[in-house]
């Protein structure tokens, strides 16, 4: 109850599940059926990265600054994975730069075609508040004021049958790994075909390896971890690592990441022992 997202927006933990996330929407559109995106934690959907809570941290200027300031030098398929997200930031800042970062919400909001339904989720009063302005009068989009483990109860499955659920908790209590691991099983079991994007930071690799054991022992299967480091990971320092879990992933996923990420990782340095990993960990 007390994080509040605008401090880390447009961080390296952003750009990792953002492009994660734009590029699992774009796939879902393969099809003319509608989808369903249920973001459980998410804040207030778009950040003034000139604010003063911004500018506090500056952890953008690590993350989607360091892009933008080298994207020129990208390779041509690396551009194309990046597309579907560095679209959203380039129509919220279109004389160039990046002043405004599209938090999940807006990027999920941005992407959807007229069929497209969103449920976003948020518990922080001041930031649900701002959320409901921010996305209260488009039809598309239920805004709730909701803690997020009961949502994965209320709201699965869709009706439309098809989407992703986008679960990004602020990791500050210590059992959010169990909680996570719990919440993901209760919503799978309502929902065993959708797609369960967990976004994590990584400081703890045995809760990771603990949370990849737990969702394997209660049947969830076809599920993918991809780690972006930044530099050596360290429990009491800022965040330089992090993950997205994926369950059930578009087959395209994997080739997309394994194509961005050796850029990302580049790009992203901060210090020694920069790294990433796109690995199946539950087979189908």
């Amino acid at each position: 109850m007390n994080y509040r997202h605008i401090y880390h927006a447009g961080n390296i933990g952003d750009v990792l599940k953002h492009i994660a996330l734009a590029n699992i929407l774009k796939y879902l559109q393969k099809k003319d059926g509608a989808y369903r995106v249920l973001d459980t934690h998410a804040g207030v959907g778009l950040y003034d990265l000139t604010s003063e809570e911004a500018q506090k941290t500056g952890e953008w200027q690590q993350g989607i600054g360091k892009v933008l300031e080298n994207l020129g030098d990208a390779p041509g398929p690396v551009k194309e994975v990046l597309a579907p997200w560095l679209e959203t930031v380039e129509t919220l800042n279109p004389g160039g730069g990046v002043k405004f970062y599209p938090g999940s919400p807006e990027i999920a909001c941005m992407l959807a075609r007229k069929q497209d339904r969103l449920t976003l989720t948020e518990l922080h009063p001041e930031d649900f508040e701002e959320l409901k302005n921010n996305y209260g009068g488009d039809k598309k989009v239920k805004v709730i004021a909701l803690d997020a483990w009961l949502a994965l109860g209320s709201f699965l499955p869709p009706k439309e049958r098809r989407g992703v659920v986008l679960i990004d908790p602020a990791f500050e209590v210590e059992d959010e790994f169990a909680r996570v691991a719990d919440g993901v099983i209760r919503g799978w079991k309502r929902w065993p075909t959708g797609t369960f994007a967990i976004w994590y930071p990584v400081k703890n690799f045995s809760a990771v390896r603990q949370l990849i054991a737990t969702l394997d022992e209660a049947g969830v299967r076809n599920t993918v971890k991809i780690e972006l480091s930044a530099g050596k990971v360290s429990k009491d320092a800022p965040m330089k690592a992090s993950g997205m879990m994926v369950i059930n992933p578009p087959w395209t996923l994997t080739k997309d990441m394994n194509t961005a990420l050796p850029w990302l990782c580049k790009t992203l340095t901060q210090g020694i022992n920069p790294s990433w990993n796109v690995e199946q960990v539950i087979p189908e």
